[in-house]
């Protein structure tokens, strides 16, 4: 090993690392480490450059961008409103092949985020035993096309890199749907084997109310008990904030003070109550929103307000909008909202203004759950041309020598042409985290390929396996895919695994594509993790579900699911 493969190699483990440390920003670590070949000269500006206009990488951001006018139309609001009726079995089906099909054509996460809502207020199956499954099977429809979930569009752009030609709409299609129907055959045995939610009470006992006590409130000076603040309806006393010292528990006999901050977990449907106590008011009626239709938003990965503490982002003045109350799964919120710090997921319930409808940041930082939607949801003439227009741009790249880079384009044109996505739009919630992840994962295998790295390992896989088939080697690479999605994010997997899949291949003169393949699914086989998947993520909080229960469901799919991959990979795309 020379000096420069040795290098290249740190590169490359440090990448890996700093992946699992800093899971929240895989962008920055990419970007790194293409910084890092780029000054020790293991690629240069050019490769840069050329990676940049990647076909596959350029195709994948339009198809980003015209997924921002998707999200507003109606289809999906109008689909999920039909799914519960009739007997549990079918209407879980129906809700299963909704989710498969509509994630085949769209962002999967968008398609999870709408159905939420019908899912949680459905009163035929409880919420619990199916917002798992739905994850499970978003993730499974995403596999069935090449634009189902950008794990494959970034493969697609890595194997152009290569010089192959792109890989065509229906390539995953056949792996993908016997993939699809064993799994849900697992799925539909086993989604009654979930724990049921305590609609009732599990939805809310983990949001956090603020109140604070102004200086004349006929409340100071009286204990807890006194003021009859434990025995709130659906809301209960937890932490008291004074002159930032936290107290907690907090006892009967706990004397109120002037400007204490009063925590309280509960039901934020009860927040008028506070209404009733002299001096006593909420953390939203202190920035002058306070309404009686409040509503409840999810934190989107993406959002700009994300790692920032409400201060921080401005959010009076960003979204003219206040917190009432937030919450968190898997971990246990304490001290003023005010001072904590926003992630990826939380549910926010909002006192709203009038302007809020109409900013048009809220799709880029929020998923609407209920109450307030935005103004800028696409309706009549508009909605249908968003969604025709879009069928019609993938029927045109299937069906036709067009390809989708060139339908997506003139698609987009009409989308800013009606103005059903305007420029503004486009520039404010431009993907330019996607963009620096795809660059960089180019980038990093073409130093890998330069500096031969990509080559010594995959010759030393093929040493270990000596002696051993094409197929030991090509469930070797799917299982190590498998292991790294869990552990980190499904894209940064493919990108990391790609360039050694693929010298493996060459190396044992087989066909690439089969072992390409084998990376694409198996990065987006996250069934055991909840942090694999953005979809994943999105129920687990929904679901108040623990890591147990993501085990327990996901292993057997995950088993099927891989079983099923590996022996339908070889017949379709032989060695």
């Amino acid at each position: 090993m020379t000096i420069s493969q040795a290098m290249m190699m740190l590169i490359f483990l440090a990448t890996f690392i700093g992946l699992l440390k800093y899971q929240n920003k895989p962008e920055r670590v990419f970007a790194l480490a293409t910084l890092a070949c780029l000054a020790l000269s293991f690629v240069d500006s050019d490769d840069l450059l050329d990676n940049a206009t990647n076909a596959g990488l350029v195709t994948l951001l339009l198809l980003v961008l015209c997924s921002f006018a998707l999200e507003r139309t109606s289809i999906l609001r109008k689909i999920s409103a039909l799914l519960f009726n009739g007997s549990t079995y079918k209407s879980a089906l129906r809700l299963f092949a909704s989710t498969a099909f509509f994630s085949a054509l769209m962002s999967n996460t968008a398609v999870v985020a709408t159905l939420i809502t019908t899912i949680k207020n459905n009163r035929l199956i409880n919420p619990n035993k199916l917002l798992l499954p739905v994850s499970f099977v978003a993730i499974l429809g995403g596999t069935l096309t090449l634009i189902g979930t950008s794990t494959n569009l970034i493969v697609n752009s890595m194997l152009i890199e290569q010089g192959h030609k792109a890989l065509a709409f229906f390539d995953f299609t056949l792996v993908g749907l016997a993939a699809l129907v064993t799994c849900l055959l697992v799925i539909l045995l086993r989604f009654n084997t979930l724990p049921a939610s305590r609609q009732e009470n599990s939805s809310v006992e983990h949001y956090l109310v603020e109140a604070k006590v102004l200086a004349k409130s006929s409340l100071i000076g009286k204990s807890v008990e006194e003021n009859g603040l434990r025995n709130l309806d659906s809301l209960f006393l937890v932490e008291i904030v004074r002159a930032n010292r936290l107290i907690t528990p907090v006892t009967p006999a706990e004397v109120i003070l002037p400007h204490d901050t009063l925590i309280f977990s509960g039901d934020i449907t009860k927040v008028f109550t506070f209404q009733q106590f002299d001096g006593l008011t909420l953390f939203a009626e202190q920035n002058g929103l306070l309404r009686e239709n409040l509503t409840e938003v999810l934190v989107k990965p993406d959002a700009a307000i994300v790692g920032k503490t409400l201060k921080q982002a401005g959010f009076r003045a960003r979204f003219d909008a206040a917190v009432v109350a937030i919450r968190r799964e898997g971990e246990k919120l304490s001290g003023k909202l005010g001072d904590i710090q926003i992630q990826a997921g939380d549910f926010l319930v909002l006192a709203v203004g009038n302007d809020f409808s109409a900013r048009t940041n809220l799709s880029k930082n929020f998923y609407i759950l209920s109450g307030h939607q935005p103004d800028n949801m696409l309706h009549g003439w508009r909605d249908k041309i968003t969604i025709l227009g879009f069928l019609a741009a993938i029927g045109a790249s299937v069906i036709t020598p067009l390809p989708l880079l060139n339908c997506l384009i003139f698609y987009l044109a009409l989308l800013i042409f009606t103005q059903c996505l305007t420029i503004n739009e486009i520039k404010r919630r431009f993907p330019l985290e996607i963009w620096l992840i795809v660059l960089s994962a180019l980038t990093l295998a073409n130093a890998l390929e330069n500096t031969g790295v990509a080559q010594l390992i995959a010759e030393n896989m093929q040493w270990a396996i000596q002696g051993q088939s094409a197929y030991v080697a090509l469930i070797v690479v799917f299982l190590l895919t498998l292991l790294i999605t869990e552990l980190i994010t499904n894209n940064a997997a493919a990108a990391l695994v790609f360039p050694i899949a693929y010298n493996l291949a060459l190396a044992l003169e087989v066909n690439p594509l089969t072992f390409v393949m084998a990376v694409a699914f198996a990065a987006s086989g996250s069934f055991i993790s909840p942090y694999g998947y953005q979809t994943n993520v999105m129920v687990y909080n929904a679901g108040h579900y623990r890591l147990i229960d993501f085990i327990k469901f996901g292993v057997p799919v995950s088993l099927v699911y891989s079983v099923t991959v590996l022996f339908m990979l070889p017949y379709i795309f032989p060695f």
